[in-house]
């Protein structure tokens, strides 16, 4: 699996988490800028320089921001592969834990399933209340 192979090759690897509270309160930008210092702190290894998708980070690290930085870059990509695989996991996890919502189908995103369940379960703690569908049903 390529995301097992990229784990491999790479000098040092974390991921970085903003909670459904934390997007709701700052923002998705903010929330996501918070993430990515997570990840940064739980290396095993200090950074000397941060390659950047489209944003900067508040710290003294040396940072370099593309925009669609994941076709321009190599290590861009393939973190954003990482992180994705991870997300993936994590909504499988979610679906074993919350198997009415059908987050092994829809990932979180708002399909016919997820939001009839959305109906007839309610909102979960996982849900963003400041995103749309949830926004109109608080």
């Amino acid at each position: 699996e390529l995301n097992e192979a990229l784990k491999n090759e790479v000098t040092a690897f974390a991921y970085g988490i903003a909670t459904a509270e934390e997007i709701d309160e700052f923002n998705i930008y903010k929330a996501t800028q918070i993430a990515m210092q997570r990840a940064i702190d739980g290396l095993s290894v200090q950074p000397t320089h941060l390659l950047i998708d489209a944003m900067t980070l508040d710290n003294a690290l040396t940072q370099v921001s593309l925009i669609k930085g994941d076709a321009r870059s190599v290590s861009i990509a393939a973190a954003s592969i990482m992180a994705k695989v991870f997300r993936d996991d994590y909504m499988t996890q979610l679906s074993k834990d919350y198997p009415e919502y059908g987050f092994e189908k829809n990932a979180g995103y708002g399909t016919k399933q997820h939001l009839l369940a959305i109906d007839d379960i309610g909102i979960m703690k996982e849900h963003r209340k400041s995103f749309e569908p949830i926004k109109s049903l608080m």
